[in-house]
């Protein structure tokens, strides 16, 4: 379990996990990756399914004959653009404006089709409207998980907790270890994250918190200060993630 927070490199690379090295329990890859105007980074990966998700700029991102083109202005305002490529492929991103991405990989022995997700083909809901006064209540963008990518070994979203309000609520687990990479919209604004029994850490712009599979997570955010939180959990072999969650025993009556 680690909670961190992770500085940029002078190569402008942020590294959140690692599969042979830093939060190797995660059993994923994850970058966070700045690229000035006219700079163009590059992965290959002949074992790993990847993905790469902008989270703020201007790119062009191409993986064979698939090309797409796409700009952010911001994670609290607008949706993200993500591409998708299983082992043996390269991805190259270019940017356009300066930028910003995560960079997502893992093992995964299947091939399937290179995918590119433009804003319209990301699943966009609201979780928990209406049940604690609008307590917990949240936006989520889901670019794709196992029910319309059961090939993949990955599940990626997002979740932009409104101000003031609490997610990722009831307090839960699950057996797939799962990465939150939170942005917040200024410096001073800051959010609460409990692990396991509610073990306490202060979120900041760019913290990450890396949960193994049967730890529980919560967390709230400031009033005043919408977070960001892009989402990453790794399947696993013969158990994937289809979105079933543990609930606390001492909370579960809130779901009866």
């Amino acid at each position: 379990m680690a909670f961190n927070y992770p500085k940029f490199n002078k190569n402008g690379v942020k590294t959140i996990a690692k599969m042979d090295g830093k939060n190797n329990d995660m059993l994923m890859d994850i970058l966070v990756v700045k690229l000035a105007k006219g700079e163009v980074a590059t992965y290959s990966e002949e074992q790993k399914e990847m993905c790469v998700l902008l989270t703020e700029g201007g790119v062009e991102i191409k993986c064979g004959d698939v090309v797409g083109v796409g700009a952010r202005k911001d994670v609290f305002e607008d949706m993200p653009i993500t591409m998708h490529a299983c082992k043996g492929n390269t991805i190259e991103v270019k940017a356009l404006t300066d930028s910003e991405f995560i960079y997502l990989a893992t093992t995964n022995e299947r091939t399937f089709p290179t995918k590119f997700y433009d804003k319209k083909d990301v699943i966009r809901s609201v979780s928990c409207e209406g049940l604690w006064e609008n307590t917990a209540v949240r936006d989520v963008n889901t670019v794709f998980d196992y029910s319309n990518a059961p090939y993949s070994n990955l599940v990626v979203g997002e979740v932009i907790a409104r101000q003031g309000r609490w997610w990722s609520y009831l307090p839960h687990s699950h057996p797939q270890p799962e990465v939150y990479y939170y942005k917040m919209p200024t410096p001073e604004a800051f959010g609460a994250c409990f692990i396991g029994e509610f073990e306490p850490h202060t979120i900041v712009d760019g913290s990450a918190g890396c949960f193994p599979g049967g730890k529980t997570h919560v967390q709230v955010t400031a009033p005043g200060y919408p977070m960001y939180c892009c989402w990453m959990i790794r399947h696993l072999d013969g158990n994937p993630w289809d979105k079933t969650r543990i609930v606390d025993e001492r909370y579960a009556y809130w779901e009866k």
